[in-house]
């Protein structure tokens, strides 16, 4: 049995590098950074746009839907990565329990997909159902209409 600090040692390192690399770059670009301050310096950056309208704007509920939707299945997918390392020592135990956890996943994406959780299309740009025939309408009308 290996002792504890021989375990850890590698992760202790790692810690202490990206905390070193974190803080030479932070501290490197206040030490090398220009320090210009103006008014296009000092207004809000949003994706190259000009900010327009103001800050305290309503979000549609899809947004905030969809983020939620996203966080679940990246860390479901979080899931798969344990399992592909122990894939080998657990056989068709691992692979039955990983297609079950695959299929209720997949089911959960195909319910929210039916309920139009990811559509973001305003309901002006959706397809009307076509008009229906009066009855009197002849078979040759509704074969030309299809």
């Amino acid at each position: 049995m290996r002792p504890y600090t021989e375990i850890y040692f590698p992760v202790v390192v790692q810690i202490i590098i990206a905390i070193a690399v974190a803080a030479g770059m932070v501290g490197g670009s206040f030490l090398l950074g220009k320090k210009v301050r103006n008014r296009v310096k000092d207004t809000p950056y949003e994706s190259g746009m000009q900010p327009v309208g103001s800050a305290r704007e309503r979000f549609s509920v899809k947004f905030y839907l969809v983020a939620m939707i996203f966080i679940l299945f990246d860390i479901e997918a979080m899931f798969l990565y344990p399992w592909a390392v122990v894939y080998r020592e657990l056989k068709l135990f691992a692979f039955v329990e990983m297609l079950v956890f695959v299929v209720l996943i997949l089911s959960g994406f195909f319910y929210i997909w039916k309920k139009g959780a990811l559509d973001w299309a305003p309901e002006s740009d959706k397809k009307t159902e076509p008009k229906p025939l009066p009855a009197e309408a002849s078979i040759a009308t509704i074969l030309n209409r299809h």
